[in-house]
């Protein structure tokens, strides 16, 4: 044990020696009437505060143990686990704490040691300084929340999302907002299924919270549930599971649906027949005839469901033969007609099937909304409706003189999109390393598509540039008319590593 020299009162250098009542050294004349030597022998104001003391570490979570039953998160030589080690000192409060520092220890020695100075007041007017070392001895202890999952009864609450629907691009974009948004910082496990994903929790509140979370940002409905797991009588306690069935409607974006008359009504007047543009907190549907827009919320939907008539899955290449815009004046208008779109241009077009093309086949006109972008020549894809077979109740109740032939949906790139996506200098993170993401995934590969043909799209999403990928700068292979994402809006994958601090 250390001490330091006596700080006692002041006193004028005048005045004369005096004999230490213990050894008989001469000192100033002091409180005690003692030397520090003596001091050293006869007080120790750090007694009562223990020099050993034991810290409970999870192994598998990584958590110290904060009583009563609290696990926090605490690297090494941080001000969390200084914080942590002071309040385990009982009796420190009875002197006053001036400095505390880490002591090094070898890291594997489950040894913690912290430097502390305080000082104490020994007598009237007279304090005492004094440094000494705490020695916390780290026991290994698995947390409740470790031991319930090793025993398989790890959560008390889950969050299952579906979508009846044939492409899983909804999921790639809601695990890529749940990333953004930190929306699984609390999620104990994450199962993919056929039809979805299935979030665990700890506590009901946590999986509520994602449960709000995804009704704020894709149109979906839920249903709770709670199974009794076991029930003392003697102090009338109850162990609950919840779980919440979440239902996202099976409608994705560059669909084609068809509305009933209820629903087209309340919408403007809307035309039956329309085209699913995008997909957040609304189901947002256009006519590609006038550009009249409208946004369903989930609880529209529900109330008139539909189906879609023709999904991603069935689009058919187009070559564009002529493309002659639709002057404003010229746009179908009538009083009550909803919100008019001017981000669209509309465009009288005539296309040809790229299987077609240079055979004796005739050309299909038909009416766009993608006039700004397609020129004569341009690929395009589309549905044909009328060689389609169609089973919708409300499209049979259509006058089928009035639909369309085909309907045009996105500009194609051609087939040299293969090479593009391997000279990507962006990824996408992932909650699970096990995720399907292979080049043979036609979904994953199409939402990635559809993330640079899209800016409002990738907004929501962190992109991250590729260090593995190093930028060509040979332009001579580069095709510029394929949408791509600039370096400014990718984000650096930061690797954070402990570092020793550098004052």
């Amino acid at each position: 044990m250390e001490y330091s020299p006596l700080a006692l009162d002041t006193l004028t250098s005048d005045k004369a020696l005096i004999l230490c009542c213990e050894c008989g050294t001469q000192i100033e004349p002091n409180p005690t009437n003692m030397c520090v030597g003596c001091l050293r022998t006869k007080v120790d104001i750090t007694e009562g505060i223990p020099k050993q003391a034991t810290l409970y570490f999870c192994k598998k979570c990584e958590r110290y143990l904060h009583p009563p039953g609290e696990w926090i998160k605490a690297s090494l030589e941080s001000r969390e686990l200084m914080t942590l080690c002071l309040k385990k000192l009982k009796g420190l409060n009875r002197v006053k704490l001036i400095d505390a520092s880490f002591v090094w220890t070898e890291p594997h020695s489950k040894r913690i040691k912290i430097k502390l100075t305080v000082h104490g007041e020994i007598m009237t007017n007279a304090t005492l300084e004094q440094i000494f070392i705490v020695e916390y001895v780290i026991s290994n202890q698995m947390c409740e929340d470790c031991h319930r999952t090793e025993a398989k009864d790890y959560w008390s609450a889950s969050v299952q999302v579906r979508q009846k629907t044939i492409n899983k691009k909804t999921f790639y974009y809601l695990e890529q907002l749940i990333l953004k948004h930190r929306a699984h910082e609390n999620t104990i496990g994450i199962k993919s299924v056929h039809d979805g994903l299935d979030f665990f929790y700890n506590t009901e509140a946590n999986a509520r919270k994602l449960v709000d979370f995804i009704i704020s940002f894709l149109p979906c409905r839920y249903q709770q549930s709670k199974k009794l797991i076991s029930h003392d009588i003697h102090n009338n306690t109850y162990n609950y599971k919840f779980s919440y069935s979440i239902e996202i409607v099976p409608i994705s974006k560059d669909s084609v649906v068809c509305l009933s008359k209820k629903l087209t009504h309340q919408l403007g007047n809307l035309p039956s027949i329309c085209v699913v543009y995008r997909v957040t907190s609304y189901i947002n549907v256009i006519d590609v005839s006038s550009g009249q827009i409208a946004e369903i919320s989930s609880n529209l939907y529900w109330r008139y469901p539909f189906q879609t008539i023709c999904n991603p899955k069935q689009l058919k290449e187009y070559i564009v033969i002529d493309v002659e815009l639709i002057k404003e004046k010229d746009k179908k208008k009538f009083p009550g007609q909803g919100n008019i779109s001017h981000k669209f241009a509309i465009a009288d077009i005539w296309v040809v099937k790229s299987e077609d093309l240079g055979l004796d086949q005739n050309t299909i006109h038909t009416r766009t909304h993608l006039g700004g972008i397609l020129k004569p020549g341009d690929s395009v894809l589309g549905y044909d409706l009328s060689g389609s077979n169609i089973n919708d109740e409300n499209f049979e109740k259509l006058d089928q003189d009035t639909v369309p032939d085909v309907i045009l949906i996105k500009k194609f790139y051609g087939t040299n999109r293969s090479s593009h996506r391997r000279a990507r200098l962006w990824k996408l993170k992932h909650l699970n390393e096990n995720m399907d993401i292979n080049s043979e995934n036609n979904d994953y590969n199409e939402f990635l598509d559809e993330l640079e043909e899209d800016p409002e799209l990738r907004a929501n999403i962190n992109i991250f540039r590729d260090n593995q990928k190093q930028i060509n700068n040979d332009t001579s292979c580069d095709d510029s008319t394929l949408p791509q994402i600039t370096l400014e809006e990718m984000l650096d994958d930061l690797v954070i590593t402990d570092s020793e601090m550098i004052e």
